[in-house]
């Protein structure tokens, strides 16, 4: 299969397989079986065998073990008896861990200033395994990367273009395609141009140390970052990251360890931390 079918297909399977995602999200404990899932998801189970193990590279099962794995892990550190997180573990989750080196470059405080002036970026779209990719090039790397659902290109689009607003844009949906498979396909190390101020570059880059298939809450990232009292500082940065999933403000919580907002969708957000907790 072609890389820009692999893609394309992984973007159709996304849909169903965020309605499993989603359910699991508030009954994995049930355990529910293939046929039950597949039942929500408006599917046979062989088809939504096919469909969710082709999405996750993993079986629902193995899913299910890994959540229970990383809720046991917290329940252990919340003082919880191991035979009790045990109860809660099941079977050890996947043991793959795959390390994404990034290399940063970031403009200059009088580029910065000029919102853009002067600065040339390429823009497209391609499909990606968490909906239809935005997104934006710099000479220098990658600016800007997020997620919208179909038909929906030029909100992500305008989203970009309201932060550089003096700065030039060409679309090259080709370029796009070749960014997301170097991102999802490659796996290769890649350059960020990163326009930002001081402290939100180092919250970023303090967000790529939290290892795939981990979260961290706010107020734990700002004791990382030295203030623990800058919880709400640090949430702003966080809000403020421009390129999503290679900068993982995904594995960022609330302080009760629930879901909070995501630019690109709550949803979404689920089906990044379901996708690392399974290829982790």
């Amino acid at each position: 299969m072609s890389t820009l079918k692999h893609l394309q297909q992984a973007n159709q399977d996304f849909e169903r397989v965020n309605r499993a995602l989603s359910y699991l999200d508030t009954n994995w404990r049930r355990r529910p079986d293939l046929s039950a899932l597949a039942a929500h998801c408006g599917l046979g189970a062989d088809q939504f065998h096919r469909v969710f193990t082709r999405w996750t590279g993993t079986s629902a099962k193995r899913l299910m073990d890994a959540l229970a794995h990383d809720d046991a892990r917290y329940a252990l550190l919340r003082g919880t008896s191991v035979m009790d997180a045990a109860l809660n573990a099941g079977l050890s989750g996947p043991s793959r861990l795959h390390d994404l080196f990034l290399a940063f470059e970031a403009v200059t405080p009088g580029e910065a200033k000029r919102r853009g002036a002067g600065l040339k970026f390429i823009w497209g779209t391609a499909p990606t395994p968490f909906g239809l990719g935005v997104f934006l090039v710099a000479p220098r790397g990658l600016s800007a990367l997020g997620f919208v659902d179909d038909g929906n290109e030029h909100t992500g689009f305008l989203d970009f273009q309201t932060r550089y607003p003096a700065a030039s844009f060409k679309r090259n949906d080709q370029i796009a395609t070749d960014w997301a498979q170097k991102i999802f396909v490659d796996h290769a190390p890649l350059p960020l141009a990163l326009y930002g101020t001081s402290w939100q570059r180092q919250v970023w880059r303090a967000l790529i140390a939290i290892p795939a298939g981990k979260t961290i809450t706010y107020g734990q990232l700002a004791q990382q970052l030295g203030d623990a009292k800058a919880a709400r500082a640090v949430g702003t940065a966080v809000g403020r990251n421009p390129i999503s999933w290679l900068i993982p403000c995904h594995r960022v919580l609330g302080k009760d360890r629930r879901l909070t907002g995501y630019h690109w969708g709550v949803n979404r957000k689920r089906s990044m931390l379901a996708w690392e907790a399974a290829n982790s």
